[in-house]
């Protein structure tokens, strides 16, 4: 709650309106930081969850709703990304005419894996659209899969470093949609 100021001079009006601001943004930036300490504490690594949340401009003064689309938009932008390392390394294999025919299906798979987390995670943000927020958990849990479904994919051979990275980051910003989802659930 912010704290009263009382204003008991005109001529202080200016002095008076600036510091009622700042200490409503204050109390702006506390209820946004109580937000992603509340969402971080669910996830399961908490300093990966405040780093990725905190990759993002808007969430010092974000409310539920714009964390929601803050958690997706990090998610999908991991995802896009992954995907196009994934097919740059698939052209790399076709370019070189190697036969490294094993690792071309492994990243196939990834490819299909990552081409249904994108779309997946398109549809969550339609889904923040139309401010129904139903389908934001399931659909964070699809888009999880293709990273897993990529992930198992190279079981039992280790996958391009930056690969491993991509799946574990899209699972846990993945897992981060889903906590921020629960957040409607009582709307």
């Amino acid at each position: 709650m912010a704290p009263r100021v009382s204003c008991p001079s005109p001529p202080r009006l200016l002095h008076c309106l600036t510091l009622l601001l700042l200490f409503s943004t204050f109390h702006a930036s506390d209820a946004a930081t109580a937000l992603v300490e509340k969402v971080c504490r669910q996830a399961s690594s908490y300093s990966f969850c405040v780093r990725s949340l905190y990759s993002d401009s808007r969430t010092p003064e974000a409310d539920e709703y714009t964390l929601a689309y803050i958690s997706v938009g990090v998610a999908y932008s991991n995802a896009t990304s992954t995907q196009r390392y994934i097919s740059d390394q698939l052209k790399s294999i076709e370019v070189s005419g190697s036969s490294h025919r094993d690792q071309q299906q492994r990243l196939q798979i990834c490819s299909r894996g990552y081409q249904r987390a994108v779309s997946a995670l398109v549809m969550a943000h339609n889904d923040l659209d139309s401010e129904t927020f139903f389908e934001l958990a399931r659909l964070a849990g699809k888009a999880s899969s293709g990273a897993g479904d990529c992930k198992a994919a190279f079981k039992g051979i280790p996958p391009p470093t930056a690969l491993a990275k991509g799946n574990q980051d899209l699972m846990h910003l993945c897992e981060i949609c889903g906590v921020v989802a629960k957040l409607f659930s009582g709307m």
